[in-house]
C-alpha cells in the first residue's frame, strides 16, 4: 500500500514525478477519499494537496494515520490547519519560489490598467489608430503612491518593483516593519486614504475575509486603482463592483475573484477592470519549482527529516 494519496489537478508531469518519488494514490478531490478502501486509507502517511476544495477535520480523520498536508501554494486557506494541528498533521506550502513571478503580475496590472492597455491593444488590432487616429491619452502610473496591503514576502517584492517607478510607498502590516523609509498605516482605511493605488497581499482565510471592505473601497476614492492577487475572499466583491459601475473607483485590476472560475458576469461589462484567470504563479518554471518544493516536504517527511517550510 502506499503511504502516499495525491490530490488535485496535476499536470502530466507532476503526476510522473510524484509517480517515481512515491508510488501514490491519486484521487481529484478531499470528497474523493471517502471512496478509498479502507486498507488504502489507513495506509496513507502523507498527502499532496493541489486545489481551493475545502481540506477539514472531517477528510483527515479518513486517513488515521496522517502526519503531514503538502499544499501546493504558498496559499493554504483551503486546509483546515486548526483542524490538523489538534490531530498532530504536518502543513506545508510552497513559499518563496513564487514571489518575483506573482509580484510581476500586480505591477504588470496595474500598468495596463493605468495606461489602459487593453483597450489600446484593441485601437490598434482592429484598424481604428488607422481610421480614427492616435489612442486617447490615459494616465501616467509612475510617481503615484501606492499601498500594500500585506507586507509579507510577496508585499515586499511588490513594493520594491513599485519603488522603482518612483513611488512613494505605504503598507499596512499587523505590525510596523523594518523598511527603507516606507510609510506605515495602523488600518486598511487610512492606507487607502493615503494613496492611489491599492495592492492586496493578504493571506486568505476567515480573519481577511472582506478586509478591503466598503469603507477602504471609498477611502480609496475615485482616481485609485485596486490590485488584488491575493485571493478573492478578501475585498468585498459587491461593494468593488458597485464603487466600479457608479465611478466611485477609477479601475481595479484582479486575478482572483469569489467563486472563480465562475466569475460574477458584471465584471465583463467593465471597460475599467483588468482580468486575470488566477495565473500569478503560472510560469512554467515557477510551477516546477512549487511542485518541486511540495515534493521535497512529503520526501523530508517520510524519511523523518525537517520539513522544509512547516506552516504549523
Amino acid at each position: 500500500m502506499s503511504a502516499t494519496i495525491v490530490i488535485g489537478p496535476y499536470s502530466e508531469a507532476d503526476r510522473a514525478a510524484l509517480t517515481e518519488a512515491f508510488a501514490p494514490v491519486f484521487v481529484a478531490s478531499p470528497a474523493e477519499l471517502a471512496g478509498l478502501d479502507n486498507a488504502t486509507r489507513e495506509a496513507a502517511r502523507a498527502v499532496a494537496f493541489k486545489g481551493h476544495r475545502p481540506f477539514d477535520g472531517a477528510a483527515m480523520d479518513l486517513l488515521p494515520a496522517l502526519g503531514l498536508i503538502a499544499n501546493f501554494g504558498v496559499g493554504y486557506d483551503a486546509i483546515d490547519v486548526a483542524a490538523a494541528d489538534a490531530r498532530g498533521i504536518r502543513v506545508t506550502n510552497t513559499p518563496d519560489v513564487l514571489n518575483d513571478d506573482v509580484a510581476d503580475l500586480a505591477v504588470a496590472m496595474l500598468l495596463m490598467r493605468g495606461r489602459e492597455m487593453e483597450q489600446a491593444s484593441q485601437w490598434a488590432r482592429s484598424g481604428q489608430w488607422k481610421e480614427k487616429g492616435e489612442y486617447r491619452l490615459n494616465r501616467k502610473v509612475s510617481g503615484g503612491k501606492a499601498g500594500i496591503l500585506g507586507l509579507g514576502r510577496i508585499g515586499r517584492e511588490i513594493a520594491d518593483r513599485l519603488a522603482a517607478f518612483k513611488m512613494e510607498i505605504h503598507y499596512f502590516a499587523r505590525s510596523e516593519k523594518e523598511t527603507p523609509g516606507w510609510i506605515y498605516h495602523a488600518d486598511p482605511v487610512s492606507l487607502a486614504a493615503a494613496v492611489d493605488y491599492l495592492v492586496v497581499v493578504l493571506v486568505g482565510g476567515k480573519e481577511t475575509e472582506k478586509f478591503v471592505s466598503a469603507e477602504v473601497i471609498e477611502a480609496l476614492g475615485p482616481r485609485g486603482i485596486l490590485v488584488n492577487i491575493s485571493r478573492g475572499t478578501t475585498v468585498d466583491e459587491a461593494a468593488l463592483l458597485d464603487a466600479l459601475e457608479q465611478g466611485r473607483l477609477y479601475g481595479a485590476a484582479l486575478d482572483v475573484f469569489l467563486g472563480e472560475p465562475d466569475i460574477d458576469p458584471r465584471f465583463y461589462a467593465l471597460d475599467n477592470v483588468v482580468l486575470q484567470p488566477h495565473q500569478g504563479s503560472g510560469t512554467v518554471e515557477t510551477r516546477a519549482a512549487m511542485a518541486k518544493l511540495q515534493r521535497d516536504n512529503v520526501a523530508a517527511f517520510h524519511a523523518g527529516a525537517p520539513l522544509l517550510t512547516p506552516v504549523n
